[in-house]
This record gives structure tokens, C-alpha cells and sequence, in this order.
């Protein structure tokens, strides 16, 4: 399965649970048919996952897939709490996507992660109107965010909050004319030291991101059929159209003009 396969998968959410456990909490052995997504945030716990023992402390994240033998219990006298999540991840054909993330890792302690839980355990229990439209929306957001720090290596929302800043504005400004220096001068950042911190943090120089958006903006103007070729280099900061299509060939591997038939 690829990034992309994974991209039009959709969760449906079979249970959800807060779990603030006493010494006597325990889940009995049985062998699951969904996914069990447990994030630990206080405390300890013992999880037997086909017969692989694994202690889990606070930050840890269980990924456990569909088919597993699991069996858990609290481990005194650091009783845990976190978030369960068991749920079905399935394609637009209902056939059944592996979730990419690895059986047992530690995270750390995220904030953002857990108020998006806690927004999670709000809805979950009162089944207000549309209440599995929001949840859906908030765990894939929270799905997202594991995907970004565990598959796709690239958090976004860990960025330095200079390079956070030139994203911004390159999304808001990537029609005009721009250059390394206007942007670092937004972020108060020499030349030079902005380059490298931008490629440091997006894994990209800023002429290849800044192109990345260009183009990605084009793709989508183009698809409306709308605008022609040239209306759409303009509009997406392009002052050369001959350039726009070459460019735009080698990074999507057909001329714009292509979509426009």
C-alpha cells in the first residue's frame, strides 16, 4: 500500500474510551478484528500482543491490526490513563487499508494529539446530531498527525514557528513575484541562515517548495477548464509561460495543455 492509497481511506470508529483505570482493570484474551489504537498518557500497563509482552508507559502509542491476540492489564501502582480507539480503516470499495504505523512506539506527550481526544471523548458519548461526521473528522486528524510524525517523516506542526510563518505566507502570496530574500526579510532571518533552516525543517530549498505550491495551484486551475495555459502561469506567479510548461511537464510528466482537452 502506498501514502497515496492511504490518503483515500476512511475510519469508522466501532468504540472509544477514556481510560482512567483501577487495579483491577484488565482486558481478557481474545483475538480482535479491528484496530486498536491506544494512546497512553499517565501510568503504566502490560499489553500481551500475540504472545509478545509489552510494558507501556506515558507517550507510548499500540497500534495493534486487525487479527491480533491481545490480552492487557493495569500495572500497579502506576495505574495508566489514555485514549482507545478501535475502528475500521476501509477504502472507498469497503476492502479493508493496513494502517502504516508501527505495532508499538513512543511518541511522547503531544498536546495538541490529546485535545484533539478530548474533543473525541466529548462527542463520542452524547451522539449529538452528526456527531460521527465530527469524530471521523477529528480522529483523521489525529491519524494524520501519527502518519506525519511516524511514515512521512515530516511534521508540520513541529516546524519552527519562523518556517511555520514562510509557509504561511507563501500560501498566501505565491502569485507574486518572490524570492528567498522577501520571504526571510517577512521572518526577520538572514538569506543564507533561512534557506538552510527551511530545508532543514521541510526536507526542501525553498525554490522546489515554492514551485511545489506553484504548480499544485495550477494543476487545480487547469482541471476546471476555466482558464487557459497561460491565464493559469500568470495566475500562479509564472511571468514565463514557456518555463511554467516545461517545468510543469517534468513535475507531473504531461504538458499542462494536457488536462485542458
Amino acid at each position: 500500500m502506498t501514502h497515496d492509497d492511504f490518503n483515500n481511506a476512511v475510519p469508522t470508529m466501532e468504540y472509544f474510551n477514556f481510560r482512567n483505570n483501577t487495579p483491577a482493570w484488565r482486558i481478557e484474551p481474545a483475538k480482535t478484528d479491528f484496530v486498536d489504537l491506544t494512546y497512553i498518557i499517565n501510568g503504566r500497563a502490560e499489553y500481551i500482543i500475540d504472545g509478545q509482552a509489552y510494558n507501556v508507559t506515558a507517550g507510548d502509542l499500540l497500534c495493534i491490526p486487525p487479527g491480533s491476540s491481545r490480552v492487557a492489564g493495569s500495572v500497579e501502582p502506576a495505574l495508566f490513563s489514555g485514549f482507545a480507539a478501535n475502528f475500521f480503516m476501509r477504502a472507498a470499495d469497503g476492502t479493508d487499508v493496513d494502517v502504516p504505523l508501527p505495532l508499538h512506539t513512543n511518541i511522547g506527550i503531544h498536546n495538541d494529539i490529546i485535545s484533539l481526544y478530548k474533543k473525541i471523548n466529548e462527542e463520542w458519548p452524547r451522539r449529538s446530531p452528526g456527531y460521527v461526521m465530527r469524530v471521523r473528522a477529528l480522529f483523521m486528524a489525529i491519524l494524520q498527525r501519527l502518519m506525519a510524525m511516524l511514515v512521512y517523516e515530516v511534521d508540520t506542526y513541529r516546524f519552527d514557528p519562523r518556517v511555520k510563518a514562510a509557509i504561511r505566507h507563501i500560501s498566501d502570496h505565491y502569485a507574486e513575484p518572490m524570492q528567498i530574500t522577501d520571504v526571510a526579510n517577512v521572518v526577520s532571518l538572514n538569506p543564507v541562515y533561512f534557506g538552510a533552516l527551511f530545508k532543514k525543517e521541510t526536507q526542501m530549498a525553498f525554490r522546489d517548495y515554492l514551485n511545489m505550491i506553484r504548480l499544485n495551484q495550477a494543476e487545480d486551475m487547469l482541471r476546471t477548464g476555466e482558464f487557459n495555459v497561460t491565464e493559469v502561469a500568470l495566475r500562479c506567479g509564472f511571468s514565463d509561460v514557456f518555463y511554467f510548461s516545461r517545468l510543469y511537464k517534468k513535475q507531473k510528466g504531461v504538458p499542462p495543455s494536457k488536462l485542458l482537452w
